[in-house]
């Protein structure tokens, strides 16, 4: 009998240390994870205010802007946003929600790489494989946008 308490009394007393380690580990991810996530917005106000100065920099200097230095401020727009719709997906506690938001960024990625490509007749095959697949990437937003709305009834 008293071999029976001792088993007991070990398998209680190692279920609570189980259950502090795994506590201090959560807390130690939180820290992490707020850590980061002060970091991505502080590296998001940098793409914002490199963003702004270029844009005022490319004004003052050119006047009304040509197309080379509005596809430059628009790739960097593309990948500030890139980097608002991370520090986002840092902040979204609902599955769906942030599978959307991974669904919209990756769209974007594929739009910024499109609008990057260089006219080539050498890379029609590639432009048309990502148009494709940035034309998929945007009906299956649109798709998860309208079923959302459809299953909470709010339009």
């Amino acid at each position: 009998m008293d071999h029976l308490t001792k088993s007991e009394t070990s398998a209680k007393s190692a279920a609570a240390w189980e259950h502090k380690i795994e506590t201090m580990m959560q807390g130690s991810i939180q820290v992490l994870r707020l850590f980061f996530i002060a970091i991505m917005i502080l590296y998001l106000f940098s793409c914002l205010i490199g963003l702004s100065s270029k844009l005022i920099d490319f004004t003052l200097a050119h006047g009304v802007l040509d197309f080379v230095s509005m596809k430059n401020i628009l790739t960097d727009a593309l990948f500030t946003l890139i980097v608002l719709a991370i520090v986002r997906t840092l902040f979204i506690r609902n599955g769906y929600l942030y599978a959307l938001t991974l669904l919209e960024i990756g769209f974007v990625v594929i739009i910024r790489k499109l609008i990057l490509l260089e006219v080539d007749p050498n890379e029609t095959w590639l432009l048309l494989i990502l148009g494709m697949i940035s034309a998929l990437f945007f009906g299956l937003i649109i798709f998860a946008h309208s079923s959302k709305f459809r299953d909470s009834k709010v339009i």
